[in-house]
């Protein structure tokens, strides 16, 4: 949870965009839109952009700008006007400037004490929100974005480093540059470099394929691992000896456990990549 210099947004300047009908349930929906200019107190900084969602998606393009130029929709369903109102109150968007960093932040009844979410659907609560973050951000700057349900995480011609999870949902990077940690729990990961990875970095998804597009001349070791899908890639690759198993003492007995991932060296070896892919295929290919 954000601790410091936190500005708490109930509305910024909403626009009502409609009142409609959904069903039987979530009879009442209204939609709202924010817009901000945020900055960063120290512009000379290196830059950090934090988004922490629950329900909603995430779309960051990355520009030639010193903010973040911020656009919001929210949508509101409740079972009645008066979860409604219930959902306005409880149902927040905390939003921090910092010397280094802007943190968005969605909080609401959900949340732990320590920033993890318990969401127990919209029946035990009479109503849903949900937020659609658009954001653009100085091209060099760090990610670090999260949401749980109802979007996909969207990234573009960024530079700096990553670190993104999207849990019901696939995430999509193109023309990145930086290095870092992609995981989608239940959907596909894809991943388009513009300059490939200089450091250590996690490519993984549970349930959805992963596919990682780098540009020739790929110097870096990479281990592989699926369970139910296949791997592929059209860089040639040294097979390196796999990590002996681990073992420990339990009981009397010796348990050994192995990690179980393909080690493979593309070009003369470089920063450590790691694929996995549960029930997905793995692709590692080169940019056309």
């Amino acid at each position: 949870m954000l601790q410091n210099n936190l500005a708490r947004l109930l509305i910024f300047a909403p626009v009502l965009i409609y009142c409609a009908q959904l069903g039987p349930d979530l009879d009442i929906v209204k939609k709202e839109e924010i817009r901000r200019t945020l900055q960063f107190k120290n512009p000379n900084a290196a830059k950090h952009v934090l988004v922490d969602n629950v329900s909603g998606s995430i779309r960051v393009v990355g520009d030639n700008i010193r903010d973040v130029q911020l656009v919001v929709h929210k949508t509101l369903r409740a079972t009645s006007e008066r979860k409604l109102q219930e959902a306005r109150e409880q149902v927040v968007l905390d939003i921090a400037e910092e010397e280094d960093a802007v943190k968005l932040y969605v909080d609401g009844p959900f949340r732990r004490s320590n920033g993890e979410v318990n969401y127990r659907g919209w029946r035990y609560y009479g109503y849903e929100v949900n937020w659609d973050f658009e954001l653009r951000v100085p091209r060099e700057a760090s990610l670090y974005l999260r949401t749980i349900n109802d979007g996909e995480i969207e990234v573009k011609n960024v530079a700096g480093d990553f670190d993104i999870k999207n849990v019901n949902g696939g995430v999509s990077l193109s023309e990145v540059a930086g290095a870092g940690s992609v995981y989608a729990l239940n959907g596909g990961v894809k991943v388009l470099f513009q300059q490939n990875p200089k450091a250590e970095s996690y490519f993984g998804s549970l349930n959805g394929d992963v596919e990682i597009i780098f540009r020739e001349g790929l110097a870096a070791d990479a281990g592989f691992k699926t369970f139910n899908g296949e791997i592929y890639t059209d860089f040639e690759v040294t097979y390196l000896a796999n990590k002996p198993p681990t073992s420990k003492r339990k009981h009397g007995r010796y348990i050994y456990k192995s990690d179980e991932f393909s080690r493979v060296r593309i070009g003369s070896g470089g920063p450590q990549l790691t694929f996995d892919a549960f029930n997905g295929d793995i692709r590692m290919l080169k940019r056309e």
